[in-house]
């Protein structure tokens, strides 16, 4: 069911946990969103040459690839993609903010919906 007066948006959810990435898409899904999800950098990256997102919610530990790279590779391929790292470490990650680059903001996990609608109205306000 969607929020009245939210406008849905084309949201990618990356996390290598199944189960974190589909209770986002869930709660996304709610307020009426298109919402893909990707369990690796690598596929979030093939996802971004064959579509476009208006924004990223990533997590930041993962394996082969950490959020804070796939953020600097979404970045260069979509400089104005609007980034959110999501992290049950927020207090460490803060702490090396010089290595943030690409990520516009931090987000702790555990979070809830309310949480992750004014986030996504932080990024994605319709004129």
């Amino acid at each position: 069911m969607a929020t009245p007066g939210m406008a849905s948006h084309r949201i990618l959810v990356v996390d290598d946990d199944p189960l974190v990435a589909d209770s986002v898409r869930r709660m996304l899904l709610l307020d009426g969103h298109d919402v893909t999800t990707a369990r690796s950098g690598e596929e979030a990256l093939e996802l971004f040459a064959k579509t476009s997102f208006e924004l990223t919610l990533l997590d930041y530990e993962m394996p082969k690839m950490k959020g804070t790279q796939l953020a600097g590779e979404i970045k260069a391929l979509v400089p104005g993609q609007p980034v959110v790292l999501f992290t049950g470490f927020e207090e460490a990650v803060r702490a090396g903010a010089a290595r943030l680059d690409g990520v516009d903001l931090v987000l702790g996990k555990p979070f809830d919906l309310e949480e992750l609608r004014r986030t996504i109205a932080r990024f994605l306000r319709k004129a």
